[in-house]
């Protein structure tokens, strides 16, 4: 098996234990490959090392990312369309994501023996239109229209298959996936959905109103939204916490469910919600 290994090296943790990982592995018959970007740390010859991440996913049978959630993420949008499985080795803060906390890393030769689970994941196709020329994003989590000031709000339309639904006056509007609403979407307010449900959770963010709630779509819905930006404030849609794109009150950014999915491998078989609690509660002070 080639296993491509995605190290946060940011975090100083996770390059000491992927080279753990890189030893284990390699001594149970694994190939490794990894990013160029990674030879300073290690120095084992028989890694081979890709230029680009895109490079990497092409070659890769699997992929262990070791960080956080925000390493799972970026991975998983070069994951997806390559139709490679992808397990997350936990060594940030909470890990919602991630399936393996540092102290476990001994149970990912199971990868080797076929011995783990699967699960697919719905993702979202976010088209923002400018003058009749549309560019895609991928998201894993969410995307985030908000506005661009902190004491501007902004005026949303909001379009349910070419039908207007409903209009706010808001911070911002946060559209979800299943994975993503134990994201931005559950500080916003919004309600926890198990992640193999196909669906798309919209939630107002901060609403001037006193009704305005958390709305859940099906996962065939196209929704679209237009905005009425105020002078002097700006209107900024937010891809998975890393892309930011200017939105015009011309333009028109369209959500659905993307054609694209995400395999999450797991060596645990465990209960969503009782795991879920037990990372709250890591949260609490």
């Amino acid at each position: 098996m080639k296993t491509a290994i995605v190290v946060n090296l940011s975090k100083e943790n996770a390059i000491y234990c992927a080279k753990q990982i890189v030893k284990l592995l390699r001594l149970n018959g694994a190939e490794i490959c990894m990013l160029s970007e990674c030879k300073p740390f290690y120095s084992d010859k028989k890694i081979v090392f890709s230029d680009t991440i895109e490079e990497l996913f092409l070659q890769c049978d699997v992929a262990i990312t070791v960080g956080g959630d925000g390493t799972i993420i970026h991975a998983a949008k070069y994951a997806a369309p390559c139709k490679k499985p992808i397990i997350g080795v936990n060594v940030g803060r909470l890990g919602f994501a991630a399936d393996v906390e540092a102290d476990e890393i001994g149970q990912l030769t199971r990868l080797l023996s076929g011995d783990y689970y699967s699960e697919m994941r719905m993702l979202l196709d976010i088209a923002v239109v400018k003058n009749n020329k549309s560019k895609h994003y991928l998201a894993v989590n969410d995307a985030v229209m908000a506005h661009g000031q902190l004491s501007k709000i902004v005026d949303f339309q909001l379009s349910l298959d070419d039908e207007i639904i409903s209009k706010y006056r808001a911070d911002g509007l946060l559209f979800s996936t299943p994975t993503g609403s134990t994201a931005y979407s559950l500080s916003a307010g919004g309600p926890i959905l198990a992640p193999q449900m196909e669906c798309i959770l919209m939630t107002p963010v901060c609403p001037h109103s006193l009704f305005s709630r958390s709305v859940l779509f099906d996962g065939k819905s196209e929704l679209s939204v237009m905005v009425k930006i105020p002078l002097g404030c700006s209107c900024v849609l937010t891809i998975d916490g890393e892309e930011n794109i200017n939105i015009c009150d011309s333009d028109k950014v369209i959500i659905r469910k993307s054609s694209q999915r995400l395999e999450l491998l797991s060596i645990h078989k465990r209960n969503f919600y009782k795991r879920l609690n037990e990372k709250l509660k890591e949260r609490e002070f």
